[in-house]
């Protein structure tokens, strides 16, 4: 997959101004989260910063899967899935359903398949 090319500003292009524009930073203030929902925030997207994590999570956009499907799809074992899986269940992005000794996951609503598409659309684009 070939990178685009991004432009970051040179250090000279920095504010050099002494100005603080009290409008623009109340508006700013008045829209921020409080940091309890930011902290839970961070979480979520800790939990898409992990490639195997993503891989779990685009496995499931469209199926149900077992640990062992799971497994054999990344080539990795079935104890590592579980891990991974665990961690995602913690934060709400897959979901179990168990039937007899197995048990199939998917992803737990629509949002997760929605921040997963976001995301790939942004670093695709």
């Amino acid at each position: 997959m070939k990178r685009k090319e991004t432009s970051y500003p040179a250090e000279n292009e920095t504010c050099e101004c002494h100005v603080i524009h009290e409008e623009a930073v109340a508006s700013a203030k008045k829209t921020m989260p409080d940091d309890e929902a930011l902290f839970d925030l961070a979480d979520l997207f800790k939990m898409f910063a992990d490639s195997t994590r993503i891989k779990i999570i685009c496995a499931l956009v469209n199926t149900e899967l077992c640990v062992c499907d799971i497994a054999a799809f990344l080539s990795m074992t079935k104890s590592a899935i579980s891990h991974q899986l665990r961690l995602l269940r913690q934060a709400k992005l897959v979901r179990p359903r168990r039937e007899g000794k197995i048990v199939y996951y998917t992803l737990d609503d629509d949002h997760v398949a929605g921040i997963l598409a976001q995301g790939l659309a942004h670093v695709q684009e």
